[in-house]
Parts: C-alpha cells; structure tokens; sequence
C-alpha cells in the first residue's frame, strides 16, 4: 500500500493506494485484483477486497465503488450500497465519516481528496477522457457544496501510467488543444515514429490546481512498466491477455 505525504499529514482521515501485491488471485489477477468487473471469480475480490480494507481498520461492507464509465459524474454517498447497486459515476464525495470511497484503476489515475477541517472526502477515477470531460472540477465542487474549501482540499494523484509509456497516436491530442493550446506542454513527441507521450499525472495535476486545490502531490509511479506492483491495461492489450486486474485506491474519515 502506498500513501502520500500531504494526506498523512491530515487528521481523521486515513488513505491508501494498494499495489497488486497481497492478494489472493492467482494467473493474470495476481493477487490483489479488487475489481467485480474484471473475469476473476467474485468470491475472490471479495476476499482481495476485505484483505485491502484491513490495511486501513476499516470493515469491507463500508467499502462502495461505482461503475466507472470514464465519465465526468460524481456521486455523493450517504450511506453504503450493496455491490451491484454501484451506481454509474467516475467520482465519489461524502461527509459521512467511516464510508469508504474506493475508485479502481489499471493505468488510468486514481485521485483521493481531503478537505479535514470540514470533515469531506472525494475519490475521483481519473482516465484522459474523464479529466478532460471535467470529472476533477465537478469532484471539487461537490466537496465544496458539503462544505469544503476549494483551497484547503488537499490532493494525491496515485499510480497511473507514465508519459513514457503512454504513446498516443496524432488525433488524440486534437480535443486538448482545442480546450486549451497550453495543452501542448503534455504532449513530447518521441522522435521516432511521429506518434506523441501524452502526460497523464501532469494534465491531472493541472486540472487540481485549476479548479482550486493548492496542495497537490503525485505519486512517482508508472502503472504500465513496473509489473511487479501494479495492474495495467495496456500492458495486458500489448500482450494480448485479454483481461486484467485492477487496483484499489480508497480514503475514508475516521469516525
């Protein structure tokens, strides 16, 4: 499990991004593979699930995840759901303190949100078309309509992919100039075969600061090349596995 600095440093919450270590999945799940969506066998996340939440004190029925569809949607959670009754969302706020937000990802970058003083939490599940739809700025501002300040929420951007391995072909950036020509700067172009780096954690980073959050700390990890610790999409697309784990990142207030 890993954590960030800035949100250590906050009272009353507790956090983790989990790597795939841990668990009990075995073959290309292995082992702590914690998505209901994926082909693994359910009583078995459940079971990954449970180990996760034990990391953090905290009882797995008061963990909830949605049914994430790269989308700009955010839920606010009042109490716990049932798996199954996920609702359709990329995002997560709540000042109810011992839910779990929990967000799965396997490239694309987890993002948990503290705001401690006025006692809110957020979990964002952040792809390129998510951020760039403005599934960050909505999370903010859900926070804030529970009561945060944009200012005093504090950020971390957890293990995604790296720009060195996120090669894109020339029309993906087309949408992010067009939203803003500054968007350039995300974008190095890898001098071999005309196709760009897009820069994921940067662009998220910027998207933070954008909507308000000052204090911002990104995780120095690349999803797709350290195989090791963590799940990966486009690791599994490359070699044709046909499927893949997904890694948990989840934050809650302490009751």
């Amino acid at each position: 499990m890993l954590t960030t600095g800035p949100l250590n440093d906050l009272t009353g919450v507790r956090h983790g991004f989990f790597t795939r270590q841990g668990g009990v999945s075995e073959g290309i799940y292995d082992s702590l593979n914690c998505g209901f969506g994926s082909g693994d066998r359910a009583e078995v996340v459940a079971a990954n699930r449970a180990r996760a939440m034990a990391r953090i004190e905290i009882e797995p029925a008061r963990l909830v995840t949605v049914w994430q569809h790269h989308s700009p949607d955010v839920v606010t959670v009042e109490a716990p759901w049932a798996q199954g009754d996920n609702p359709k969302a990329d995002a997560l706020v709540t000042r109810r303190p011992g839910i779990a937000l929990g967000i799965l990802t396997a490239d694309c970058a987890p993002v948990l949100l503290a705001e401690a003083a006025a006692g809110v939490v957020g979990a964002v599940h952040a792809g390129w078309k998510g951020a760039l739809g403005g599934v960050l700025e909505r999370t903010v501002a859900a926070m804030v309509a529970l009561g945060a300040s944009a200012e005093r929420i504090v950020a971390g951007v957890g293990p995604c992919i790296a720009q060195r391995s996120y090669e894109v072909g020339p029309e993906f950036a087309a949408p992010f100039l067009a939203q803003d020509p500054e968007n350039e700067s995300f974008f190095q172009d890898n001098g071999k075969t005309g196709k760009a780096h897009f820069d994921l954690k940067g662009y998220v980073a910027r998207r933070l600061v954008a909507a308000g959050v000052t204090r911002v700390e990104v995780l120095p990890c690349d999803t797709c090349a350290e195989e090791r610790l963590f799940f990966s999409n486009r690791r599994a697309v490359k070699r044709g596995e046909g499927d893949y784990g997904r890694g948990l990142s989840a934050i809650y207030l302490e009751p």
